[in-house]
């Protein structure tokens, strides 16, 4: 596990950690977040491990621009309206994937939907910006333990595990934010999985 000061990373050594699989810990807009590629199937299995998760249990990812997203999912109507009144922000959509469009499970669920949110954290959507692809966003905690927003609670949760994050973005404290709201489009229709700080009235 390899502790990185926020001010001291250089992105593109992140991204090269993220395209050789690897899986990082790192500040995002509501918690830590755990993340990887999420187009891969090893690294999405690593996250679950370090995580100590079930794989019904799927992950979300981040993205720098919806146009990212537009690859993977299905962006009606009411998605582009999500986009242009709620991104970027602390706002999950669960989305159907796109006909032949391939994702791991565990990032996939079961009913092949996959849930995402254009992130207005500075760092973490500069990651995806330059990486090019979607990142895993799961808060950073072993199942069952609370999410977490200083390093210390980061580095005790995962230093003694048999599976540990390879790289730690130590962004100090970070504020105390609601989880993202999670809402699910389903026949252009929206229904509210979770409710955080961003109340949608579309």
């Amino acid at each position: 596990m390899e502790i990185i000061k926020k001010e001291n990373i250089k992105i593109e050594e992140i991204v090269e950690a993220l395209k050789a699989g690897k899986t990082i810990v790192y500040p995002t807009e509501t918690c830590y977040g755990l993340g990887c590629d999420a187009t891969n199937e090893s690294a999405v299995e690593k996250i679950f491990k370090i995580k100590q998760r079930q794989k019904n249990k799927p992950v979300l990812v981040v993205a720098s621009d919806i146009g990212m997203m537009m690859k993977y999912v299905d962006c009606g109507p009411v998605i582009m309206k999500i986009a242009e009144k709620y991104w970027p922000g602390p706002l999950t959509v669960v989305a159907p994937l796109k006909p032949g469009v391939d994702m791991p499970p565990g990032v996939v669920g079961e009913d092949n939907t996959l849930a995402f949110r254009i992130t207005n954290h500075p760092l973490a959507s500069e990651l995806s910006k330059e990486f090019g692809k979607p990142i895993v966003s799961t808060s950073a905690n072993i199942a069952s333990h609370e999410s977490p927003y200083d390093i210390k609670s980061v580095l005790d949760m995962f230093s003694n595990g048999e599976n540990q994050p390879d790289i730690v973005i130590d962004a100090g404290s970070l504020p105390h934010h609601s989880p993202s709201t999670i809402v699910r489009i389903k026949g252009g229709e929206v229904e509210v999985l979770r409710q955080g700080e961003v109340v949608v009235e579309l």
